[in-house]
């Protein structure tokens, strides 16, 4: 009998039992007939490039990488793409027949691809993004690019907000400030801190959001983040982040295979089962 080879992916964080990714990506390679197996690595806070290596010599040919290990994988990388060097952090790995290691980062790309999927304003549109850590750097030139006619970046620590601003200030209207500086209505409002994970709102001003707003929130559960409950409250239409993760899966898993998977079973699929 002839034995079939099976190329091997994985995901990288700590903690990464929560993960959701193995499941996705093992979706995508049953619909698009991918011969692939895909599992979660816990690596050790201290040595992400120890495990990526001991994952590499067992016959690794990629991963995705989230928490706390984005600019880790950034470092070790060989080559990198131009919106990871841009954005100073990676989320996807491969190995390339030569060995080298190519970075890359699909979080910007599955943010905007899941926004447009839900019809959300960006061609014009007045955006805040809440937050100036990693979750915010990969995706302030897709938001960028797609259009946005002003995006103000809002952090607790305002020089973190201006400098990334700053970084980006070349690519569009884009400005830092703090939680309290925040003035204006906007059209989205993107929350890309760890306050939901906490069950905390930043400190935000009661009129945020323009008639018919969107929030969106980068986290996702079974009931909505208190983030999304405080603007529904004051009429924002809410969208959490399952479908981003999924998106930016499925950016990773075509960089990887050359194949596009569909996502919107997958995405209803694990709606289901939060």
């Amino acid at each position: 009998m002839t034995q079939i080879a099976v190329d091997r992916y994985a995901v990288f964080g700590h903690p990464i039992g929560h993960s959701k990714s193995p499941r996705i990506h093992a979706a995508f390679a049953e619909q698009t007939g991918q011969a692939m197996y895909y599992e979660a690595i816990e690596a050790p806070v201290d040595d992400f490039a120890g495990a990526w290596r001991a994952f590499v010599e067992r016959g690794g040919r990629g991963a995705n990488v989230t928490v706390p290990f984005k600019q880790a994988a950034f470092a070790l990388a060989d080559t990198l793409s131009a919106r990871a060097r841009l954005a100073g952090a990676v989320n996807t790995l491969q190995v390339g027949a030569d060995g080298r290691v190519h970075g890359d980062t699909t979080d910007g790309i599955g943010l905007v691809r899941d926004l447009v999927a839900h019809a959300a304003p960006l061609e014009g549109a007045r955006v805040l993004l809440l937050g100036a850590g990693g979750a915010s750097r990969g995706v302030v030139e897709p938001l960028l690019e797609a259009g946005v006619a002003a995006l103000t970046i809002a952090n607790r620590t305002v020089t973190k907000a201006e400098q990334l601003a700053e970084l980006f200030a070349d690519k569009g209207a884009v400005d830092g400030c703090g939680f309290e500086a925040v003035t204006g209505e906007f059209d989205l409002v993107i929350n890309a801190t760890s306050a939901s994970l906490a069950g905390d709102l930043p400190p935000l001003p009661e009129r945020l959001f323009r008639e018919g707003g969107m929030a969106y929130d980068m986290m996702y559960a079974a009931q909505p983040t208190v983030f999304l409950r405080w603007s529904a409250e004051r009429g924002a239409r809410t969208v959490d982040g399952l479908g981003m993760l999924i998106e930016q899966a499925a950016e990773s898993f075509w960089l990887w295979r050359g194949v596009r998977p569909e996502t919107a079973t997958i995405r209803e699929s694990l709606r289901s089962e939060l």
